[in-house]
């Protein structure tokens, strides 16, 4: 077992015990998610299906909502209480709206909301036209199986487009930790370029790759647990320490964020990588060799032999 594995029946009931508090707490999370949503803008594409992973509350997929209006979307979380706060985000449609799905059902563009683990996507081939993910990618099990899902989703031409966090996240509160023991308290973040290369391996083409780093302030140190608690962001590390510090262990801890304090304020650092990728016409495989398809039966059929 490594530092970096994760258990997901944890990740699962936190996220579910975080749905009431989230909202309240996920200020970075909403700052992210509107950057992404401005990328969004760069690009000429009119997606007729969309799924987005990890959709959390839903504040991301009212946005998808209004911005693609005639677009099918999917919303997908693996935790069921997250996937009712995002129901109960979206509008509801009105007598209108209903009187035309049951006359003409394809009319209508429907949301759905699907409760699943985003590396086992229950999704057919060639399926969305647009992946998107905001903070979601840092919680995959295997991140480069889960990008090949996303590959085998999206029909030819489709965009990935996400962001997640990268190693430099809550650097201060690891280094912190390190201080009172070796226990892994905070979960490891894969590096940019590592994430590019997954892309490549997964048949991803033209993958684009951006870094920024985004600093919290906090009075203390309870304020920035309480928001990390808030969210559902727990350290989920299957090597984890069960149970709380104790006293003696909560003083060392504080006392070594102290010693990063700035102007008042102790800083928490998130460094955000975000990437789009396409794609392409998905007949070159990742190791670059084409792949051709013979409909023989068919052939067979029009030259009369079958």
């Amino acid at each position: 077992m490594t530092e970096a594995e994760l258990d997901f029946a944890e990740v699962r009931r936190s996220f579910d015990q975080a749905a009431a508090s989230y909202d309240a707490h996920a200020v970075l999370q909403r700052e992210v998610c509107d950057r992404l949503l401005e990328r969004l803008g760069y690009t000429a594409l009119k997606p007729g299906r969309v799924l987005d992973v990890g959709t959390g509350t839903g504040y991301g997929l009212a946005h998808l909502r209004a911005r693609y209006a005639e677009a099918e979307l999917c919303a997908l979380d693996i935790a069921p209480a997250m996937l009712a706060a995002a129901r109960a985000r979206l509008p509801q449609p009105g007598l209108m709206q209903r009187a035309l799905a049951q006359l003409a059902p394809s009319a209508a563009r429907a949301t759905h909301l699907v409760c699943a683990d985003m590396e086992r996507l229950p999704l057919a081939a060639n399926s969305a036209d647009l992946v998107w993910s905001s903070l979601a990618l840092q919680w995959a099990h295997d991140l480069e199986a889960t990008l090949r899902g996303f590959h085998r989703t999206l029909a030819p031409g489709g965009l990935l487009m996400f962001a997640t966090f990268g190693p430099d996240t809550l650097k201060e509160l690891r280094a912190a930790f390190a201080e009172v023991d070796d226990a892994p308290h905070v979960n490891r973040f894969i590096d940019l370029h590592d994430i590019g290369d997954m892309l490549i391996h997964a048949g991803f083409a033209s993958p684009v790759m951006e870094m920024e780093m985004l600093t919290l302030t906090y009075t203390d140190l309870r304020s920035l647990m309480r928001d990390l608690k808030g969210i559902g962001a727990h350290n989920a590390a299957a090597a984890r320490r069960r149970g709380l510090l104790g006293k003696t262990a909560w003083r060392r801890l504080e006392q070594a964020y102290e010693a990063k304090r700035v102007d008042d304020r102790l800083p928490a650092t998130f460094e955000v990588i975000y990437g789009h990728a396409w794609a392409g016409d998905k007949t070159q495989r990742a190791d670059g060799r084409q792949v051709i398809e013979f409909a023989i039966g068919e052939r067979r059929r029009k030259l009369g032999l079958a």
